[in-house]
């Protein structure tokens, strides 16, 4: 799963995907500083695991993990192939969610390709160049459906009409994700279009140093801006999460969060964010040679969850042995969790629920 990082040209995304991901990007003091869009495998942040280590003492321990994907600056006519747009508008639609950084700080030595900083209008600037691209989609399948309705074909005119919607929002400034779409219409007709503004977006609000623990105007201003949108804001100084993944010991790294106020870096807070933008959970494995966190999407079955180790699991799924997160900690292992009678056994219809400790038996 990919998470794609857009925004106007130097508002702070690659310095975002060096914390995130410690790939190293370039970065630097002027626009187009990245063409090829930069990709890194980030672990996601989950305490739970540190305390199954601690319980277990495994041989090693495996991370979930998202990919994030540093996508060059966009600019005002990207949809018309200004800036290498067309290019960059292609990264994004094979992304899953996207990560949209807005510039939410004054510095008159850090140059804003627009003159002045005003996030409001870097978004609007964005959100356009996106609507245009995704107007061009709908514009030519419409042009298919229209067809196919006038023959009085129903499911072509079921379509023509949220085709229309979509397209008389998407003109009037409105993301697809924003428009009021039956869940089954959206499957059937919209999602295979690929549209960009129909995938999930986090908002990340690149702040200052000093507005690192409380944010500042601008983050309200963002909040209000996209509250109709279905869309998350959070915030964090970029710059100063830089400094500190340049820090050598973890010791020296939790200091500096300290005297800024913080119990934990912003870059984690954002992975999983990113993580539940994706509509993402996490199941766990635990035995002496491995404690490994696994994803699956929220709603997975068992043998789809048995699926993401090896495809065999899911096709000779047999049964699963669950125990609970909670369950497992409260009793500190899994014999002991056995004896007080808290391991279920769950067939093929079991939901998977996020942090559960689960074995797989199955039959190839």
């Amino acid at each position: 799963m990919k998470a794609g990082i857009v925004g106007l040209p130097n508002v702070g995304k690659s310095t975002l995907f060096n914390c995130l991901s410690n790939a190293k990007a370039q970065s630097a003091n002027f626009p187009f500083c990245t063409i090829e869009p930069n990709i890194g495998v980030v672990s996601v942040p989950d305490p739970r695991l540190n305390q199954l280590e601690s319980l277990v003492k495994p041989e090693r321990v495996l991370p979930a993990t998202v990919e994030i994907v540093d996508i060059a600056g966009l600019v005002k006519g990207a949809s018309k192939g200004e800036g290498l747009g067309n290019q960059f508008l292609a990264n994004i639609r094979e992304t899953d969610a996207i990560l949209h950084v807005l510039r939410c700080f004054d510095n008159d030595n850090i140059v804003h390709v627009d003159g002045s900083v005003n996030p409001i209008r870097d978004k609007e600037t964005i959100d356009m160049e996106l609507q245009l691209k995704d107007l061009e989609v709908v514009d030519k399948k419409l042009e298919k459906v229209n067809r196919a309705a006038k023959t009085g074909d129903k499911e072509a005119q079921k379509e023509q009409a949220v085709l229309q919607l979509i397209k008389n929002k998407l003109e009037a400034g409105i993301s697809v994700r924003a428009v009021d779409i039956a869940e089954e219409d959206r499957k059937t007709f919209v999602r295979p279009m690929q549209l960009i503004t129909d995938k999930p977006v986090l908002y990340v609000c690149n702040v200052d140093e000093g507005a690192a623990v409380s944010g500042n105007s601008y983050v309200e201003q963002v909040k209000s801006a996209v509250a109709q949108e279905n869309a998350e804001v959070i915030f964090l100084a970029v710059g100063t999460e830089a400094d500190i993944t340049e820090l050598e010991s973890y010791e020296e790294r939790q200091l500096f969060l300290e005297d800024l106020g913080l119990t934990e870096p912003g870059s984690a807070k954002l992975i999983r964010g990113a993580y539940s933008l994706l509509q993402l959970e996490t199941y766990f494995t635990a035995g002496v040679k491995e404690v490994r966190a696994w994803t699956i999407h929220k709603g997975a079955t068992a043998p789809q969850a048995a699926g993401v180790i090896h495809t065999d699991f899911e096709k000779g799924f047999i049964r699963a042995e669950v125990i609970s997160y909670k369950d497992y900690v409260h009793y500190g292992s899994e014999s002991k969790v056995k004896e007080a009678g808290k391991m279920r056994v769950e067939g093929k219809e079991y939901i998977v629920q996020d942090g559960d400790v689960m074995h797989f038996r199955f039959n190839v």
